[in-house]
């Protein structure tokens, strides 16, 4: 285990060597380079030279390069020109309200996904697994803003039993607090994630009931529930466990739309203003930190599968 881990550690770290050094590239493709992309149009030539001779922009690339990981490691993402603040400050701000966010609609999602998943595999090629499927299906279709229309216009608007807007609290505790203004949010990034957990898991769990070991447990005479509950769920979680670390870029994608759309003050409206007023150190500072999560987000999945299934366990040398 310990070698594996070691082995999964090590290929994190060259991913996000990786990934700091596409930023880096990103940033020196701005238009007419980075000072005139963070100051804009109107800036002139001997601001442009002042302001790269302060960032250090004016010195060999590979001298950028190793400042820009020097003050990475320090935690120093650049400065938001439109803001006046440090982008770490932002990020450091936004970063856990979109995580509640986040954990409160995947935790919501698999609430309801594992059921339906055992309910479609053992009741597969049946009216309730056709049902389901093309329910599914309808639900991952949908695009996630015209989800939230409707959930706004229906709970909101027409019967208004939950307030439009998501909570607006500076505070974690006073988002939690406010779990009526999180009702809408999380129904709606939980509504396609449903249909995704659901698909994989029960695509997972009709491959195991054909393993040998399923055939032996019912010769032994192991009732129904419990070769699903004690030995198929168990191999069959692995999918998902995986898809969960992956699927961390489509979940902020989600995330960017549902927070505009409710206007919650997480991470996700921050790189949408941001895209708005041109506001290149909070969006290359944002790409970085979700490519980053996304790496670390694997990296645990990939622990996970190995304490579930010790086959994965196995380092190719």
């Amino acid at each position: 285990m310990l070698r594996y881990l070691a082995w999964r550690v090590a290929q994190a770290l060259v991913v996000v060597l990786v990934v700091t050094i596409i930023v880096f590239y990103l940033l020196h493709q701005l238009p007419g380079g980075p000072a005139r992309g963070i100051l804009g149009l109107q800036a002139s030539e001997e601001q442009i030279r002042a302001f790269e001779h302060d960032q250090g922009l004016d010195q060999p690339l590979p001298v950028q390069y190793l400042h820009y990981i020097g003050r990475l490691l320090t935690g120093d993402l650049g400065e938001s020109f439109q803001l006046n603040q440090r982008v770490g400050d932002l990020i450091g701000d936004r970063l856990p309200k979109s995580l509640v966010l986040t954990v409160l609609y995947v935790l919501v999602s698999l609430v309801v996904a594992v059921p339906f998943g055992i309910w479609q595999a053992v009741k597969r090629n049946r009216p309730t697994d056709y049902t389901l499927g093309v329910l599914s299906l309808l639900m991952y279709s949908t695009p996630v803003f015209l989800v939230g229309f409707v959930l706004v216009i229906v709970f909101a608007l027409n019967l208004g039993m939950f307030p439009v807007e998501a909570p607006q609290a500076d505070t974690l505790g006073g988002i939690l607090g406010n779990a009526q203004g999180l009702v809408l949010p999380v129904l709606t990034g939980a509504t396609a994630t449903v249909a995704i957990f659901s698909r994989y898991l029960r695509s997972s769990i009709v491959d195991n009931l054909n393993e040998d070991y399923v055939r032996t447990a019912r010769a032994k005479g192991a009732s129904e529930p419990r070769i699903i509950g004690s030995h198929v769920l168990r191999n069959s979680l692995t999918s998902v466990i995986a898809m969960l670390g992956y699927y961390l870029p489509v979940l902020f994608g989600g995330s960017i739309v549902i927070e505009k759309l409710f206007n919650y003050p997480g991470m996700g409206l921050l790189f949408w203003n941001a895209a708005q007023t041109s506001d290149f150190p909070i969006l290359l500072g944002v790409v970085l930190v979700i490519a980053v999560a996304t790496v670390v987000g694997s990296l645990l999945a990939d622990v996970a599968q190995a304490l579930i299934d010790p086959r994965t366990r196995r380092v190719r040398t």
